[in-house]
């Protein structure tokens, strides 16, 4: 199939390569050109503009930084006038649910189908083609795009157009709220005289155990924080999960103290770190290494 990729980051790299190596005829762009060229040796052609990555394109995925910057890539820069009629618009990014169904709105007026799915479970999960991918849309353009995700992982159909998103903030709540909870725990058994490492070990298999747990409890005994996702790309879902829930007038008292931490650990200098770096910050407080 022809795939256009824009957004060649941190994982949008690892998913477009997963897709040139699954045999697809992969097309892509990024703003920095650099990032997209590293798919040149994978069989992908590189573009200088998003317009011209799409044309001819049956599918084309976004993976891109936030809302407003697939607002601007797709219909700011000339690029739903190049997209074929048919087409279906994936857009994998993590953006705010009334987002997604402006843009399937805006896309389907040009005859263009589009789904919001985007996934979880990290670079790791990106480069063994393993995500978890939350899809909302209809259901006959999921079942066109399933030879797609099939080379990325594991995707379910979750509802119409925003639904996509409102599971990926369902999931970052969890992520972001259980991160603190392990970092928190971990730091107690260090302050008490505890082993961390021997007691993650302990609990792996209980009813604490988790994949945050076992990948991020293992960042935070090793202290190890190169970034899988961001602590600043958490602190925006935690943002978004918030302002979606002030819209249906939920309250959700603990993903707005999380989101706090996290905001307070960007403030600190923690931007560039992984997201299991909430620890780092949870650590400065009480005065620990």
């Amino acid at each position: 199939m022809k795939i256009a990729v824009l957004g060649i980051g941190l994982m949008g790299y690892p998913m477009a390569s997963r897709l040139c190596q699954a045999g697809h005829q992969v097309s892509a762009w990024n703003r920095s050109r650099a990032k997209a060229e590293r798919l040149l040796p994978l069989g992908a052609t590189v573009h200088e503009s998003p317009a011209l990555a799409v044309a001819g394109a049956e599918f084309v995925i976004t993976m891109l930084e936030n809302g407003e910057v697939v607002q601007s890539v797709l219909f700011d820069q000339g690029t739903d006038q190049s997209i074929p009629a048919g087409a279906v618009v994936i857009d994998m990014s993590s953006i705010r649910p009334e987002q997604a169904r402006i843009h399937a709105q805006q896309l389907q007026a040009l005859g263009i189908q589009h789904l919001d799915a985007p996934v979880s479970g990290g670079t790791i999960g990106a480069e063994q083609g393993t995500l978890a991918i939350m899809a909302g849309g209809q259901p006959s353009t999921f079942a066109q795009a399933l030879p797609v995700f099939a080379a990325l992982g594991r995707a379910t159909h979750v509802g119409p157009s925003g639904s996509g998103q409102l599971a990926k903030l369902a999931n970052q709540m969890i992520v972001g709220i259980t991160i603190g909870a392990v970092a928190e725990a971990l730091l107690l058994c260090e302050k008490g005289g505890a082993d961390p490492a021997k007691v993650r070990e302990a609990i792996t298999g209980g009813f604490a155990d988790s994949r945050i747990l076992q990948v991020h409890g293992q960042r935070m005994v090793t202290r190890n924080f190169t970034p899988g996702a961001h602590m600043t790309v958490q602190l925006k879902d935690m943002r978004n999960a918030l302002a979606t829930a002030q819209g249906v007038q939920l309250q959700t008292p603990i993903t707005a103290l999380l989101e706090q931490l996290y905001a307070d650990g960007v403030a600190h200098g923690l931007s560039d770190i992984d997201h299991a770096g909430l620890f780092v910050e949870l650590a400065r407080r009480n005065a620990m290494e």
